[in-house]
């Protein structure tokens, strides 16, 4: 079974594509950027876009029942691999100690100029 996931609490789409994908035990999220739900703007700064982009997806977790207990997977994409510290003290403070797999990779740019960008798988448990 496929099943599309929408949260209100996360931006709609900056394309042709779901916010998430439930199939089967598994949740895949888009990449979330940091851009606020409310006024469909990008943060000004690093910090302002890693804290959103985590909370996108955190909405989205939320909409499907799940927390980011359930996160197995994260693929962190950056523009700026100088940056890359920051961004791990963000996302420790955010996740805690229950931490995924995760794969973090420098990018070229990102849509709407977005300096990072955030995807996660969640297992979903019955």
């Amino acid at each position: 079974m496929i099943e599309r996931i929408y949260s209100e609490k996360a931006p709609r789409p900056v394309g042709p594509y779901s916010q998430a994908i439930r199939a089967g035990h598994f949740l895949f999220i888009s990449g979330q950027l940091g851009i606020d739900p409310a006024s469909g703007e990008l943060a000004g700064d690093f910090e302002g876009q890693v804290r959103l982009a985590l909370a996108n997806v955190g909405a989205i977790l939320e909409k499907a029942g799940l927390s980011w207990d359930n996160v197995v997977k994260t693929t962190v994409y950056l523009t700026d691999m100088s940056l890359f510290g920051r961004f791990n003290e963000i996302y420790s403070e955010v996740l805690g100690s229950g931490l995924p797999a995760r794969s973090a990779v420098a990018v070229k740019e990102l849509p709407k100029g977005a300096l990072v960008e955030v995807e996660a798988i969640a297992y979903c448990p019955d």
